[in-house]
């Protein structure tokens, strides 16, 4: 199956989070093995060597071998990056793919100090992968990670001018834009991953406040169940028990007893049935606020546009049954942001509307009615809704637009009367 809406934006957040840290690692590796580049096209000079029949100098081997190393450690450092989807101190990967990680870099650090080159161009490759590894360290020893790669890099700077001497010129473009970089990466990285885990929470938290709002629902119905059976049962067992100490003494009594024990148990019976079906009477304008409250729970942004009410009772209950129905489809189903609950009457009909922005789909090839909602059983989902309006001569349309993410219901009851909402 597909995954969850929710997860499916998750997954999006972390994908374009992913390809910033990727692009700006690549672009700051790309200015450092350009500027390799040019050193190693530069090179001359020293004692000669024989590369594949070729002179070439002791300087631009080393400038060669560097470099090569500095494309290792680059494509490294980019396939590091898919294991900082746990967020900062989240924890190491494979030992393995830390070292992997490190030691290209370390050989760039040391080759370095003999190959030509300016000092800091070979001292930011280690900086850059212990910034990496800094990331997913906790907070203590990220910053000891950060301190000690700091104090390799202007060690590798100190001991690279005290080797080859202080450049005669100014330092190059390169140079600037290189250390520039390089003190930017570790803020660039732990700012992205923390907007990333502050993406994770709220999705955290907007899937709790869903589970809590369906949770309120079935508190509230086991509360009315309560209510219905508790009062009978209670009855039945009193009566029950007096039936069965008058049976002796006065029969007559006793079976007059049993008779209200059995009317009273028909009645708890056809009330329960009332409830789980939906006909139980229903407080209108309480199931219209409900619904906003959790829906406005679970984080999206609910309207009411509510015009004249219904006056038969019946044809209230059946459309708070609409609303309680939605609500709880929108909850389960699917990731809504805003949500439109209209009530208006035109002649004799009284239509109620509710629109969400949030539509999933479940099976492509699956019809619109079985992929906006879960229940497909007899008595529940749309089904259920349309005989419980049909009960009362009203009707119940859908219509969802895939292309726009948006669903809507439309009920409609017939209207005798009309009190202001």
């Amino acid at each position: 199956m597909p995954a969850e809406p929710a997860a499916r934006s998750v997954h999006t957040t972390w994908l374009y989070t992913l390809a910033s840290i990727v692009f700006f690692f690549g672009f700051f590796d790309l200015i450092v093995v350009l500027a390799m580049v040019e050193t190693v096209m530069s090179a001359g000079g020293g004692g000669l060597d024989t590369v594949a029949g070729a002179p070439y100098s002791t300087d631009r081997v080393l400038a060669i071998a560097v470099l090569v190393l500095q494309l290792v450690a680059t494509a490294t450092q980019l396939r590091y990056c898919w294991f900082l989807r746990v967020g900062r101190g989240g924890g190491l990967p494979h030992a393995g793919m830390t070292a992997a990680l490190i030691a290209p870099a370390a050989l760039v650090w040391l080759l370095g100090l003999a190959a030509p080159g300016e000092a800091l161009t070979a001292a930011v490759s280690l900086w850059a992968a212990a910034s990496l590894v800094a990331a997913l360290l906790p907070k203590t020893p990220r910053r000891l990670v950060l301190l000690a790669a700091l104090i390799l890099t202007v060690a590798h700077v100190a001991i690279f001018t005290a080797l080859h001497g202080a450049p005669d010129g100014p330092q190059s473009s390169n140079t600037f834009m290189i250390g520039l970089f390089a003190l930017m990466l570790p803020i660039m990285l732990l700012t992205s991953l923390w907007w990333w885990e502050v993406v994770v929470q709220l999705d955290r938290n907007r899937r709790t406040a869903a589970e809590l709002a369906v949770t309120q629902e079935r508190l509230r119905f086991a509360s009315d169940l309560h209510d219905i059976q508790g009062h009978h049962l209670q009855v039945i067992s009193l009566k029950s028990e007096l039936a069965e100490r008058l049976l002796e003494r006065d029969p007559a009594a006793a079976r007059e007893l049993v008779h209200e024990t059995r009317m009273i148990a028909k009645e708890a019976l056809e009330a329960t049935r009332s409830l789980v079906a939906g006909y139980r009477q229903v407080a209108f304008d309480d199931e219209l606020e409900n619904a906003r409250e959790v829906l406005t729970a679970s984080g999206a942004a609910c309207e009411l546009r509510l015009g004249p009410l219904p006056a038969d009772a019946a044809a209230q209950s059946a459309l708070a049954s609409v609303v309680r129905e939605a609500t709880t489809n929108i909850l389960r189903h699917s990731e809504a942001t805003s949500v439109t609950i209209a009530l208006a009457t035109t002649g004799e009909r009284c239509e109620l509307r509710i629109a969400n922005d949030g539509i999933t789909t479940t099976d492509a090839s699956a019809p619109a009615t079985a992929r906006t909602t879960a229940a497909r059983t007899p008595g529940s989902g749309l089904a259920g809704l349309r005989d419980r309006l049909a009960a009362v001569g009203g009707t119940l349309e859908h219509d969802e637009d895939a292309s726009a993410g948006t669903f809507e219901l439309r009920a409609t009851v017939p209207v005798r009367a009309g009190v202001a909402a």
